[in-house]
């Protein structure tokens, strides 16, 4: 069975590293990123299959980013996540195609369930995808 790869994207580099470090205790290896243009990149260079994006970030903030990773990166779920959050966020980010959205503080455990919930998700849609494939 395939693991989860995840990315972080925070421009807060202390919460980045914090949590980081809280899901390698729990056995997950994450990817951190501290804008959204660095997010894009790393997402070109290896293979993640869920983004938690921060939405207020400088320079190309979480709802611009989460487009961006849609465009050129379909299969990758995206949780938004934010301290400051509005209900006009939440619907953008969704409408843009969010699998989630969850509010600063979340406690690791419920951060991690998000995250597999998300890449359950994937998960199923790729075995439709094989599923349709295999039929032609």
């Amino acid at each position: 069975m395939e693991k989860m790869k995840l990315m972080l994207v925070d421009d807060e580099e202390r919460f980045l590293s914090s949590i980081a470090k809280l899901l390698s205790k729990k056995g997950i290896d994450a990817v951190t990123a501290t804008s959204g243009a660095e997010a894009i990149e790393k997402l070109k260079r290896q293979t993640i299959h869920v983004v938690i994006l921060d939405v207020k970030m400088p320079g190309m903030d979480g709802n611009e980013t989460l487009v961006e990773i849609k465009k050129l990166f379909p299969m990758v779920e995206v949780i938004m996540l934010t301290g400051h959050a509005t209900v006009e966020f939440a619907v953008d980010g969704l409408k843009s195609g969010a699998t989630d959205y969850l509010m600063k503080p979340i406690g690791i455990d419920d951060l991690i369930q998000k995250a597999e919930e998300a890449f359950e998700k994937r998960q199923r849609l790729e075995e439709k995808i094989r599923m349709a494939q295999a039929r032609k």
